[in-house]
C-alpha cells in the first residue's frame, strides 16, 4: 500500500506545476457599466457608475482612465504573460460633462478602440495610451535602453 502511494506522489508532483492560472488586476467591467455613462453624463455620474479612475489625465479637458490587464502563468514558476489589456477613457468637455467614452486594447498588435471600431491614432492622449500598451508588452523591467 505503501508503494502505490508513493507512485501516486512521484506522479502527482511534476504535474503540481502545470496548471495554468489566470489574474485579472484593475478595474473590471461591468456588463451593463458603460451603459450608465451616457454622452452629457456629469463627472459624478460617472465616479457613481464606475467608481473612481485608475488615473486621470488634465492634457486639454479632463479625461478618466479605468485599466484593467488580465494575465496567464502557464507553469507555477513561469512569469506571467499578458494576455489582454483594457483601458476604457471617459472624455470629459471643459464644462465637465462626458463628450466621449474609448474602450483601448490591441488588436493586430495596434491600440483599437473596441468602441468606435478603428486604430488610435491621434490626440491628445496618444501617447499616454500607447505607453501604457507599450509597458504591458515589454519583456523585462522597464528600462531606457
Amino acid at each position: 500500500m505503501a508503494g502505490l502511494i508513493a507512485a501516486g506522489l512521484a506522479l502527482a508532483l511534476p504535474l503540481g506545476g502545470c496548471i495554468s492560472e489566470t489574474y485579472t488586476h484593475g478595474y473590471v467591467l461591468g456588463q451593463d457599466a458603460l451603459s450608465q455613462v451616457p454622452i452629457g453624463s456629469s463627472r459624478e455620474q460617472v465616479l457613481l457608475a464606475l467608481g473612481t479612475p485608475s488615473t486621470t489625465s488634465t492634457i486639454g479637458n479632463e479625461a478618466f482612465y479605468y485599466i484593467s490587464q488580465k494575465t496567464l502563468r502557464s507553469v507555477a514558476f513561469e512569469r506571467p504573460k499578458v494576455i489582454d489589456q483594457r483601458v476604457i477613457a471617459v472624455y470629459f468637455t471643459k464644462d465637465g460633462t462626458v463628450e466621449s467614452i474609448a474602450d483601448y486594447g490591441l488588436k493586430d498588435g495596434k491600440v483599437f478602440d473596441f468602441i468606435a471600431k478603428k486604430t488610435h491614432t491621434g490626440g491628445a492622449d496618444y501617447g499616454f495610451i500607447g505607453q501604457i500598451f507599450k509597458g504591458a508588452t515589454q519583456v523585462g523591467p522597464s528600462l531606457n535602453k
